[in-house]
C-alpha cells in the first residue's frame, strides 16, 4: 500500500491533489490514501469562518467548500485529524469521527478506524496544560477564550486512547510528542529553528499526552505537523521493542517540504475506510462519562465492561457491517456566485523540489 503524507493543509486541498497527481504520473504509481496531520480548514461557507481561529484578514475560504458541495471528489482516499486552526464548529459535529465530505473522512477528536489492514489512529488539537483536564464544555458561537479552547486536547480524549492494546501501525497528532527531539537531528533543526532552542532545553516543545501515547501505544509510524518544518526521528521503545519512525512536515507552501510518500506492507484489501472493532468498545465504554462541561471525566463512574462492549460492538458490525455512514451534508455550502466578501481564488499545483 502507498501512503501519502501531508503537514498543515491549511484548506489547500486542490493545491494538495493536484500535487499528488503530479507524482502520480511522473513516477507511474498510484496513492492508495492521503493522511493530512491537522489545520486542514474545513470550511463550508461563510459561517465556519466565525469559528476558525484565525485573524480575520486571513481568513480565505480556500478549496475544501468544493468537496463538501460535491463539485469536486477527492481522487484519492483522504483522512485528517484537527489542529489550531480549524472551522470548531463542524468538527464538532463530528467529535466521534465521520464524512467531513466525500472521500474525505475526519478521524474524531481522537479515533482509529482501519484502512484495509492498516490501523490507523490519532489526536486532533493541541496540548495546553490549563485545559487539558476540563471536559468539552464549548459551544458555538465561541467566544474569544473557547474559540481557542475548543481545540486544546483534553484527557478524556487520551485516556480512551491509552486503553488500546491491539497494535496501531499508523499514529497521527497535530503537536509533535514532547522529548521526540532526542530521536532525531536537533542540531540540523535548530540551525533552521533557532526559537527552537530553549524550549527544546526546557523540554516543553511538544505535548506530553502525545509522548505518553508514544511510549503507550509504539506504532509503527508517527506523523505530525503544527511547527511548519521537516524534522525525522527514529524511537527504538528498549530493546526487542518495536521501533517507531517519526515525520513531521511542513505546511502547503511551493518549495516546502509539505509531502512524504511512503509504502507499507497490507494485504489485498480492499483498500477503503472502516470502523475498528477495539476502539468502537472503547468509545461505548467510557460515553457515560463524557464531560460535556467544564468538570473533568470521572473515570471512576464508567458504567460497562470492556468485554460486554466488545461483544456488543461486534454483533452490531456483523449486522450491518464495518463501513462508516455515508456523508450526509448539514448545512448549505459557499457559493462563490453570491459571495461578495470573499472571493474565488486561483489554484496552482504545488511541485516541492524535495518530498
Amino acid at each position: 500500500m502507498r501512503i501519502a503524507v501531508e503537514g498543515c493543509m491549511h484548506g489547500e486541498l486542490d493545491n494538495v491533489y493536484k500535487t499528488l497527481q503530479y507524482m502520480e504520473n511522473i513516477n507511474s504509481y498510484k496513492i492508495d490514501l492521503l493522511l493530512c496531520c491537522g489545520d486542514f480548514q474545513a470550511v463550508r461557507n461563510e459561517n465556519d469562518m466565525e469559528s476558525l481561529n484565525v485573524p480575520r484578514k486571513y481568513r480565505e475560504m480556500k478549496s475544501f467548500w468544493k468537496y463538501y458541495s460535491g463539485q469536486e471528489v477527492a481522487p484519492i482516499p483522504t483522512i485528517f485529524i484537527g489542529g489550531n486552526h480549524e472551522a470548531s464548529n463542524y468538527l464538532w459535529e463530528l467529535y466521534y469521527g465521520g464524512w467531513a465530505a466525500p472521500n474525505i473522512y475526519f478521524l474524531g477528536f481522537a479515533g482509529v478506524v482501519k484502512f484495509g489492514n492498516i490501523r490507523i489512529g490519532g489526536l486532533s488539537g493541541i496540548y495546553n496544560a490549563r485545559h487539558y483536564r476540563l471536559g468539552h464544555y464549548e459551544r458555538p458561537p465561541y467566544n474569544e477564550s473557547t474559540i481557542r479552547s475548543v481545540y486544546h486536547v483534553r484527557e478524556y480524549d487520551v485516556h480512551k486512547l491509552m486503553q488500546i492494546e491491539e497494535p496501531i501501525d499508523i499514529f497521527l497528532s497535530h503537536d509533535w510528542p514532547c522529548g521526540i527531539t532526542d530521536y532525531g537531528n536537533c542540531k540540523e533543526l535548530v540551525r533552521h529553528k533557532q526559537y527552537f532552542e530553549k524550549e527544546i532545553q526546557d523540554g516543553t516543545l511538544g505535548s506530553e499526552p502525545a509522548a505518553q501515547l508514544l511510549e503507550k501505544l509504539k506504532p509503527s509510524y508517527w506523523f505530525s505537523a503544527h511547527l511548519h518544518c521537516k524534522f525525522a526521528a527514529v524511537v527504538q521503545h528498549g530493546e526487542d521493542s518495536p521501533v517507531t519512525k517519526f515525520l513531521a512536515l511542513d505546511k502547503c507552501l511551493p518549495r516546502r517540504k509539505f509531502l512524504q510518500v511512503f509504502e507499507i506492507e497490507s494485504g489485498q484489501g480492499p483498500y477503503e475506510i472502516q470502523y475498528d472493532e477495539e476502539w468502537l468498545a472503547i468509545t461505548r465504554t467510557f460515553n457515560s462519562v463524557f464531560p460535556l462541561t467544564s468538570q473533568s471525566a470521572n473515570f471512576g463512574g464508567v458504567q460497562h465492561d470492556m468485554n460486554d462492549c466488545r461483544q456488543w460492538v461486534r454483533s452490531r458490525l456483523q449486522e450491518r457491517g464495518a463501513k462508516p455512514f455515508e456523508f450526509v451534508r448539514t448545512v448549505p455550502c459557499y457559493d462563490a456566485s453570491q459571495s461578495l466578501s470573499i472571493g474565488a481564488f486561483a489554484v496552482t499545483a504545488f511541485f516541492p523540489q524535495q518530498l
